[in-house]
């Protein structure tokens, strides 16, 4: 079986409500802070931010427009210290292994054209589906920010912490050396 192909395009204003309902669908909520629609025109707009649409191409039918999966933000493109940061991944559909892919080309992009030193990112504790993603993918947990976000919904009340995890510029040469990227 192929590979799904996917790729990353620039996030336009008009792409905006679909990134907004995504960030309020009940199964992405637990894991994010969900953000106004300001907050994503400012990051689209800013330098230092890159705003991406998420689109699958090998999807029979599928157009510019309609084969959009989710959406990811990087930040701190522009770091001086190359300090990148994946700010967000959120995709609609889930256990197909798409996030996987999205990750190694987000992994590429900052290593490769942003020429990050060191690609972080957080990820809340209850989300154990991320967390084994990422250490899979070489990220390394670096320390946690303990009860540092609030939990509520469906009778929850409650705080969870955040784990920093990042992947230095050689760890990721190394594990291309080692064809542990992909293609």
């Amino acid at each position: 079986m192929n590979q799904p192909r996917l790729h990353l395009r620039p996030t336009m204003l008009s792409d905006l409500d679909y990134v907004v309902s995504l960030e309020s669908d009940v199964a992405n909520l637990p894991f994010i802070t969900p953000w106004e629609r300001m907050q994503h025109e400012g990051a689209i707009r800013f330098p230092d931010s890159r705003h991406f649409i998420i689109e699958r191409d090998d999807l029979p039918g599928s157009t510019a427009g309609n084969s959009r999966i989710g959406y990811a933000i990087l930040q701190g493109c522009r770091n001086p210290h190359g300090s990148i940061e994946m700010k967000r991944l959120v995709l609609e559909t889930k256990g197909q292994g798409l996030g996987r892919i999205c990750v190694r080309e987000l992994k590429k992009l900052a290593f490769t054209q942003l020429h990050a030193h060191r690609f972080w990112l957080d990820v809340k504790a209850l989300n154990a589906r991320a967390l084994k993603l990422y250490a899979s993918e070489g990220f390394v947990e670096e320390g946690r920010l303990r009860e540092s976000v609030r939990v509520t919904g469906e009778g929850a009340d409650g705080y969870d912490s955040l784990i920093v995890m990042s992947m230095l510029d050689r760890e990721y040469r190394a594990r291309t050396a080692l064809g542990e990227e992909g293609t």
